[in-house]
């Protein structure tokens, strides 16, 4: 098992990407990754709050602080209205996440064009490692890897 080497930082702090079809993931793996990372030292989780990946990922997190109470959830919303067109289910979801957060930012005022990639390089200026669920080199978590790499920081995909 790899170790962890963070950054001198006050809390060490990790950023989630991921795509919206969860097929092929395995839920107990992220439960157990997420759970790793806490016990390597992770104190702060960087979430987009994006449909698939970003909601799970909160979720299983929130169970997580049950027993991890010093561990930080922080919403990053590329803009205010980011889950406007969510389906209604997927709405409830956001909603009920959103209340459990330890904070909530918005990166951006409004929608532009550029607003979800300003949320994630927000999420990759912040974080020591980034843990991914990446299946094609295309769009937003593509994007967020290849973000991070750039910095020379710890990735898990």
């Amino acid at each position: 098992m790899e170790q962890l080497v963070f950054l001198k930082t006050e809390e060490k702090a990790c950023a989630l990407t991921g795509h919206r079809d969860l097929s092929g993931l395995d839920k107990a793996l992220l439960k157990d990754e997420l759970e790793r990372l806490i016990k390597d030292g992770v104190e702060v989780f960087y979430n987009g709050l994006a449909l698939g990946f970003d909601l799970l990922a909160a979720e299983i997190l929130l169970k997580l602080k049950k027993t991890y109470s010093h561990v930080k959830l922080i919403g990053c919303a590329p803009f205010p209205k980011q889950a406007k067109a969510y389906p209604a289910e997927e709405k409830k979801r956001y909603e009920k996440i959103v209340k459990c957060l330890d904070e909530l930012v918005y990166v951006c005022d409004h929608y532009t064009k550029f607003c979800y990639f300003s949320r994630n390089d927000y999420m990759c200026e912040r974080a020591d490692v980034l843990l991914a669920f990446l299946r094609k080199q295309t769009g937003g978590t593509a994007y967020t890897v290849k973000r991070f790499q750039k910095k020379g920081r710890v990735i898990f995909i």
